[in-house]
């Protein structure tokens, strides 16, 4: 790509982020020319898919000066930092394989990080060449009676079962490493050239294959985000009642407990726990429920 002197740009310019390296940004501009950017001071609160204004400090180098308001922002957190994975996308691609075996926990703190964000979650099931993904499919029920569309392919054979899902949307892929992330990517762009690596059998997981999330134009109006593999995903920046609510079928009973304060963990006539006895509510979702917010009284605890 050829590169245009600074004076062909007139501050201020206004681009989005499309690959975050710790400190420093690459921003893309209208034109699709990219700037690679740090910011003012020790500013490091921005992430893949962030619209910012910069001005440029040489013919293909700038500072980034303000960040425009984000629609949605995906972001984790432990007890001591939090990691932004993406703003402005509509759309959480969860990608689970047949092989390696995956995480449900994971699974579902992924999909109460979309809930509390307002994002539309969607699970992938890839590697269905693999295995008999009888099995899995089978795991994954559980949330499709939730509502939550479940695609299953295999990516290096296949990958139109997921195109109609990212027609018009801005959307990020999570998962864990070795999923297929990255030939998901291949399969829908192969000019990209996304590198792969071979999971390690041994460990049952994948190797890290992608350091920085990355953005990419499926088309004019379709973005894809792929982000590094993920071993978890603490919600721990999560209040309570965004923690409750994020659980879609909690929702019908919540404000109906014996106690207004009530946890859903040992107090007696709780709804939530009368919804389970009823097979309203699935017991490994209460499980899921409780291990999170033990979580975040321990957080709060330690503030």
């Amino acid at each position: 790509m050829q590169t245009k002197p600074a004076s062909h740009y007139i501050a201020p310019l206004e681009g989005i982020i499309v690959s975050a390296y710790g400190k420093r940004y690459q921003v893309e501009l209208p034109d699709k020319h990219r700037i690679s950017c740090v910011t003012r001071g020790k500013k490091t609160d921005l992430t893949c898919g962030d619209v910012v204004t910069l001005k440029l400090t040489d013919k293909h180098e700038g500072v980034i000066e303000t960040f425009l308001p984000r629609s949605t922002l995906l972001y984790r957190s432990n007890a001591f930092k939090s990691k932004m994975l993406a703003a402005n996308v509509t759309q959480i691609i969860i990608v689970l394989a047949t092989q390696p075996s995956f995480y449900e926990a994971l699974l579902n703190r992924c999909l109460v990080a979309a809930e509390a964000a307002q994002i539309k979650p969607l699970i992938v099931l890839n590697k269905c060449d693999l295995a008999d993904s009888n099995q899995a499919l089978q795991k994954l029920s559980l949330y499709t009676s939730l509502g939550y569309p479940v695609v299953a392919l295999s990516a290096k054979a296949e990958i139109s079962a997921l195109r109609p899902y990212l027609q018009g949307q801005a959307s990020i892929l999570v998962g864990q490493s070795g999923m297929g992330k990255s030939t998901i990517i291949n399969a829908l762009l192969p000019e990209e050239n996304v590198r792969t690596r071979e999971m390690s059998e041994t460990l049952d997981s994948g190797k890290h294959t992608t350091t920085a999330a990355h953005l990419y134009h499926i088309d004019t109006h379709s973005q894809l985000i792929d982000s590094p593999g993920l071993q978890e995903f603490g919600l721990h920046h999560l209040s309570a009642p965004q923690l409750e609510h994020a659980f879609v079928e909690f929702r019908p009973y919540l404000g109906k407990c014996r106690f207004n304060n009530c946890q859903h963990l040992q107090e007696p006539d709780c709804a939530i726990k009368s919804a389970v006895l009823t097979q309203h509510i699935h017991p490994e979702r209460l499980a899921i429920y409780q291990t999170l917010r033990s979580e975040l009284n321990q957080s709060t605890a330690f503030a």
